[in-house]
């Protein structure tokens, strides 16, 4: 788990989730990578397309939520999928986050700011 990310998740499980455990040392159905350039979240929603994903950054809260259709032959309620991750927004791109789903996995790309270009960092001359 990333440096900036690893004291900041917060879970959600929705009623009726599948995959999901708040326990689970990966936190079950996502996994983040961090490099210098970005954080990489990969989020397992099988059984849902790109029609049933939203993604939105609230503030400094990368929001993803993921909702199937409800099958009319099954009794079972659909699958539904919501997660919460606090990025502090000074050290974050939030504009240019990018989100791709494909068979049923969620690639979410969080671009780091370089510290030149953080606002809460400055550089003191030494004289």
């Amino acid at each position: 788990m990333g440096r900036l990310l690893a004291p900041l998740m917060e879970d959600k499980a929705a009623p009726g989730t599948t995959g999901f455990s708040t326990t689970a040392p990966r936190r079950g159905w996502w996994v983040t990578k961090e490099d210098d350039g970005a954080v990489h979240i990969k989020v397992s929603m099988p059984g849902l397309g790109k029609e049933h994903v939203k993604v939105c950054a609230e503030q400094n809260i990368l929001v993803v939520k993921g909702e199937g259709e409800k099958d009319p032959e099954e009794d079972a309620a659909p699958l539904r999928y919501i997660c919460r991750i606090n990025l502090p927004a000074d050290a974050f791109k939030m504009d240019k986050i990018k989100a791709e789903m494909k068979n049923g996995v969620l690639r979410v790309t969080v671009p780091k700011l370089k510290e030149e270009e953080r606002k809460d960092v400055f550089q003191i001359k030494v004289e």
